[in-house]
């Protein structure tokens, strides 16, 4: 089933990567696509139907505290090679809808909450071994930087092929975010991403995990702390709105 054009018309649909938390019996994360004042599109493996009642908790790691919404299943959009389904949620109570008014503000970006060490420039690790995706991630990330920086702020963009490299890397240098495979020779991501939260100096560093694995890879990954987690095929608006809002940029 498609979504209502004409409630896209009166809501407009802006692209937010949010953590999503089953609140209420079921123990299994998922990530917003968009958000409107009316409702939102959570990418889900899950099994919903058009009627169902969802209680959600939206956050996003650093930026904003679990706001709970209700709202009702609108339609559903089937997996395809290109994207991954998942549901359109419709939102009608006007306190809840005060509540996604309330998240749009909140997770934006915030030049005044910038980390005073990210003055002299954000540095982005790839980890990661397939040349083809490591291409993509940095044509994004270019992307980011000349559009959306002005010259302000630099932004370097460094790689590393497995885990094992990766964690020299981060010990040698400062970095402002991490995004990973999690699926790879050596040391593979979730074994880096458990090292990256044991290590003090490290732990604060947020991470996005961009993996076909399926819920068992998301759940364990989650659970090691990853903050983001973004699932193959994974489309060039979701790697830039998600790492726009982890560095806290526009």
């Amino acid at each position: 089933m498609s979504p209502d054009p004409a409630d896209q018309r009166q809501h407009p649909r802006i692209p937010t990567i949010l953590r999503v938390d089953y609140p209420h019996g079921r123990p299994l994360r998922d990530v917003t696509e968009n958000l409107s004042a009316g409702g939102f599109f959570v990418q889900t493996e899950q099994l919903f139907v058009v009627g169902d009642e969802l209680r959600l908790a939206l956050s996003f790691p650093g930026l904003l505290d679990p706001v709970e919404v209700g709202g009702t299943v609108a339609w559903v959009r089937l997996a395809a090679p290109d994207q991954p389904g998942g549901v359109g949620i419709r939102v009608e109570s006007e306190q809840d809808r005060r509540r996604l008014g309330d998240i749009l503000s909140a997770a934006g970006p915030d030049d005044s909450a910038a980390n005073p060490s990210e003055q002299d420039g954000y540095r982005v690790l790839i980890v990661e071994d397939n040349p083809h995706i490591i291409e993509m991630y940095s044509y994004v990330l270019k992307k980011l930087a000349s559009n959306d920086l002005h010259g302000k702020v630099p932004l370097e963009v460094h790689f590393a092929p497995d885990g094992h490299h990766a964690l020299l890397r981060l010990r040698e240098d400062r970095f402002s975010l991490v995004m990973l495979d999690l699926y790879m020779p050596v040391m593979d991501g979730f074994a880096l991403v458990e090292r990256i939260r044991e290590e003090e100096a490290l732990k604060s560093i947020p991470v996005i995990a961009i993996s076909a694995g399926g819920k068992e890879a998301q759940d364990r990954a989650m659970q090691l702390g990853v903050d983001i987690y973004l699932r193959k095929p994974v489309r060039f608006v979701e790697v830039l709105e998600t790492v726009k809002q982890l560095l806290r940029i526009q």
